[in-house]
């Protein structure tokens, strides 16, 4: 007689439900690392969002703290609406890139040009990444250590956009 495992046939039909994670469950095992991989994009994505709203409401040594460029601390510091428009603006497109992160995960319904988005934003983020890194290695006393370590980290996001839907897309084959 063959032996009946009730732990894979219970956890798969009565804690799946209750984890969330139905939908997801079956997929290779890369997919769901390529998933995670674009969830961490969007949260770091929503995250800086957030950061820079928070501005509007902190004042201008917040704009100071987060390095704005002048021109905005000096209009947060006069009251008039470039700083707050401008962080609006620069808000909105971080909540686009964690967006399409999160459509590319498949958690959120398919964007427009998904597969072109999601790599252009992985782009620009290694980009944005590596110019502070390149710069840090040439000139280290021109970069301070903010300056890399947000560098390294929209290096790590910019990574995980083009890793994670890269591993996504190979799973949805």
């Amino acid at each position: 007689m063959a032996a009946v495992s009730l732990r894979s046939d219970y956890s798969r039909h009565v804690c799946a439900p209750y984890l969330g994670v139905i939908r997801k469950m079956d997929l290779p095992m890369s997919t769901k690392h390529g998933i995670v991989l674009l969830v961490v994009a969007g949260i770091i994505a929503t995250s800086t969002a957030v950061a820079h709203l928070s501005c509007i409401y902190l004042g201008p040594q917040c704009y100071s703290v987060q390095m704005a460029p002048q021109i905005i601390i000096e209009s947060a510091q006069a009251g008039t609406l470039l700083a707050p428009l401008g962080t609006i603006v620069v808000a909105a497109i971080f909540l686009i890139f964690a967006a399409y992160a999160f459509s590319a995960a498949g958690l959120v319904r398919k964007l427009p040009f998904l597969k072109v988005v999601v790599n252009v934003i992985g782009i620009l983020c290694i980009v944005r990444g590596v110019l502070p890194l390149q710069l840090w290695l040439r000139h280290p006393e021109k970069v301070s250590q903010i300056v890399l370590n947000v560098g390294l980290t929209w290096l790590a996001v910019g990574l995980c956009f083009s890793i994670g839907y890269k591993v996504v897309r190979s799973g949805r084959v």
